[in-house]
């Protein structure tokens, strides 16, 4: 037995593609930071790469346990998800780093943190920071 045939409409949201490799959100570190409640947002431009935005998510132990990080990343995947016209810009990368607090802040909180994080990380003017020098 297949699934549905989704077409247009019917077809699930996707989200920005993934960050997978180490190195990348080693370099996303190295780039601007935005704070807000719920989350740090880093992020820094691809050198020479024009293609679409890409997004990681890092939650650590310090967070809670296994299925608390899950449930804060799966939260943070669904705003990116299906909050529409973020403003991600292409060829960057982008590293959401939790805090507990994603886990009990309003969903709407989180969509508007998200992409006011955004505006003001390309936005130096609006409060990004610098990352910490090496």
């Amino acid at each position: 037995m297949t699934g549905p045939n989704l077409t247009g409409a019917d077809r699930p949201l996707k989200g920005p593609r993934r960050l997978a490799k180490r190195a990348d959100f080693l370099r996303a570190a190295k780039g601007a930071r935005v704070f807000a409640r719920a989350f740090a947002l880093q992020g820094c431009p691809r050198e020479g790469d024009e293609q679409e935005p890409r997004v990681g998510f890092t939650v650590t132990k310090k967070t809670g346990g296994s299925v608390e990080r899950n449930r804060i990343r799966r939260r943070l995947r669904e705003v990116l998800r299906v909050t529409p016209d973020l403003p991600l810009r292409q060829g960057h990368d982008y590293v959401l780093v939790a805090r507990r607090d994603a886990l009990s802040e309003p969903f709407s909180a989180l969509q508007r943190d998200v992409a006011g994080a955004l505006l003001r990380l390309h936005d130096p003017k609006r409060g990004s920071r610098p990352a910490r020098p090496s």
